[in-house]
């Protein structure tokens, strides 16, 4: 009932020692709280807060126009309403290092387990389009120290985005993600790989988790959690399908009402009002509603 009964501090200690395993976790993209819920009763990993998705659901394109204050505050609806572990898109940080540094603070305080800032040149674009820029490396590796001073609790956890890749090749994306590493980063992201082979180059490079990002209609294949898993991925985000699932099938069911006027041909296609209320525990609400108010006071 309402938020999770595990503490910030729990759910990062648990993220921590899940991506010590060297397993592969499996965290798809969350549009919003209740997906969220969703996400973590399908038995997933972990949620991710996409940068994409959140801009998306603001009406703005991808470009770094969100604020650290639209984040934070999305993140922390999203965080507190699952057991699950919340990796959130922290973009470029907002700005220089010292907003890094509230950055991270501010993330803290919403309860994810983790973030990662990338080094693209503010204002960013989508890691997979064309016309990336990057700032140099010293300014990516301020970022980063930036962020690991930052942070209060040892276990929230720093992830390093390069988009290098798109722009000068797979040995700069290797070398920077080295550097990266050696700055602080307690694991890496290394944005639009082409092939599993570019995956599993960083993977032999660095010796702290690295993440795969299986966007659709990107620059990288989509791979299945087996093959990621087999070049030593140790996590797997799906950031913005479940919000492109959504909006395909309301723009179907739009369609469906301009041209039938009715919607009982899509029922078979909704979520049900009994999942719904189950996903939200009504149940749990209303037996707390009866043990608070109705009650008979005892009389001496």
């Amino acid at each position: 009932m309402l938020y999770a009964t595990s503490t910030p501090a729990d759910k990062r200690r648990a993220f921590r020692a899940r991506l010590a395993t060297g397993e592969l976790l499996r965290v798809p993209g969350a549009f919003n709280p209740l997906s969220a819920r969703l996400i973590e009763q399908k038995g997933f990993d972990g949620v991710y807060v996409s940068g994409a998705v959140l801009s998306a659901d603001l009406g703005l394109p991808d470009i770094g126009l969100t604020t650290l204050t639209e984040v934070a505050g999305r993140a922390k609806q999203i965080a507190r309403t699952t057991e699950l572990p919340a990796l959130v898109d922290a973009d470029t940080g907002f700005g220089e290092p010292m907003n890094v540094a509230r950055t991270v603070q501010e993330l803290e305080d919403a309860g994810v387990a983790g973030m990662h800032i990338e080094d693209q040149v503010n204002p960013k674009r989508c890691g997979h389009l064309d016309g990336k820029e990057v700032v140099d490396r010293e300014t990516a590796l301020r970022r980063v120290r930036a962020a690991v001073e930052a942070r209060r609790d040892p276990d929230f956890l720093v992830m390093a985005r390069t988009d290098i890749r798109g722009v000068e090749g797979l040995d700069a994306a290797v070398d920077r993600a080295k550097a990266l590493v050696d700055a602080g980063a307690d694991a890496i992201f290394p944005e639009a790989m082409a092939t599993l082979a570019e995956f599993e180059a960083v993977r032999r490079a660095v010796d702290v988790p690295v993440l795969a990002n299986m966007t659709e209609f990107g620059k990288s294949e989509l791979f299945t959690v087996d093959q990621l898993r087999d070049v030593g991925i140790n996590i797997v985000i799906w950031p913005v399908s479940l919000l492109r699932l959504a909006m395909g099938a309301a723009e179907r069911g739009l369609d469906s009402l301009v041209r039938d006027g009715h919607l009982a041909n899509r029922l078979p296609e909704m979520q049900h009002r009994a999942d719904l209320y189950e996903l939200l525990d009504y149940e749990g609400y209303s037996r707390f509603d009866g043990g608070v108010f109705t009650f008979t006071v005892a009389k001496d």
